[in-house]
């Protein structure tokens, strides 16, 4: 029987306050849409008109769930999730099957693009699509099923999901050229306590902190400088002598331009990644470049 709902529900209009919750601010949840922030304050003040109760309150830093918004908002985010899932199926019925692989930044190095291929030779009738997100989002496209398996930097939170670390790295330090580092064969994490440091509010705290090595070994705090939404915009930031940044050592060869220079940071814990998927969610494709990806790194 046909409720009220029926008449007004889009996913349009969901997808947009998913992003909201996620991003809690409005300015940054339009970038990430590629819409206007009018638009999105309208679509999100038609939204909470129809439903009949208050999603978010308005702050000085963005916008925060209300008390009915913490029951609502994750409701909305699984039918979102589930409307994704009807998608992917139509997607295998229309171009055969499909495997979506995620990937963050320069992702697992040159492994993340061996292994498609390897599994793409190996399975010539399925459509291996790459899939890139900035800031942890890989983790969270898992659990919103938005992609079938996922290259995942660590810590990240992967409950409800099977993962094998598949790959380790170094970490450097981000620089500008002609920075007093900038011809250092090496850095101490400790020697860049008074730079500021790049940071997003895209990823989970724990996730920022580990990034940037928070606490210091002798206990001091980073100078947290600019924030930024993608590698891009971090990296732009840099070079122009805003601040420097942490990132793995593949990042150097993937991101090189004239204007960084990328110093090994010689007492910081290695990046950990892990190739992950949805326990719920063991296809037989996901299996197959699970196989794939621990025969080329000899797991």
């Amino acid at each position: 029987m046909n409720t009220v709902y029926d008449r007004w529900v889009e996913l349009r209009q969901l997808r947009y306050v998913v992003a909201m919750a996620e991003h809690g601010n409005l300015g940054r949840a339009a970038k990430a849409l590629y819409v206007s922030q009018p638009a999105l304050s309208y679509a999100l003040k038609r939204f909470e008109a129809e439903i009949g109760v208050r999603v978010f309150d308005r702050t000085p830093a963005g916008v925060e769930p209300t008390e009915a918004g913490r029951e609502v908002l994750p409701v909305v985010a699984e039918a979102v999730a589930a409307a994704d899932r009807v998608a992917a199926v139509a997607l295998r019925h229309r171009v055969g099957d499909v495997l979506r692989v995620g990937f963050e930044a320069s992702g697992a190095g040159e492994l993340t693009t061996r292994a498609r291929a390897e599994f793409a030779r190996r399975h010539p009738g399925v459509r291996v699509v790459p899939k890139r997100f900035d800031w942890g989002g890989e983790a969270a496209a898992l659990r919103e099923g938005r992609v079938d398996v996922a290259f995942v930097w660590l810590p990240a939170d992967l409950s409800g999901c099977r993962s094998v670390v598949v790959h380790t790295e170094p970490r450097v330090a981000g620089l500008p050229v002609g920075h007093r580092l900038a011809r250092r064969d090496g850095v101490s994490v400790v020697e860049t306590n008074n730079e500021p440091l790049m940071w997003t509010k895209r990823a989970p705290r724990a996730w920022v902190d580990w990034w940037a090595v928070n606490p210091r070994p002798d206990g001091a705090e980073p100078v947290w400088g600019p924030e930024n939404d993608n590698v891009e915009e971090m990296l732009e930031q840099v070079a122009e002598g805003a601040a420097i940044c942490f990132a793995p050592q593949s990042m150097a060869a993937y991101y090189a331009r004239p204007d960084l220079v990328w110093v090994p940071l010689t007492d910081a814990e290695p990046l950990r990644v892990a190739l992950a998927w949805p326990a719920d969610g063991e296809t037989s494709l996901v299996r197959g470049f699970a196989a794939v990806v621990r025969e080329l790194t000899s797991l």
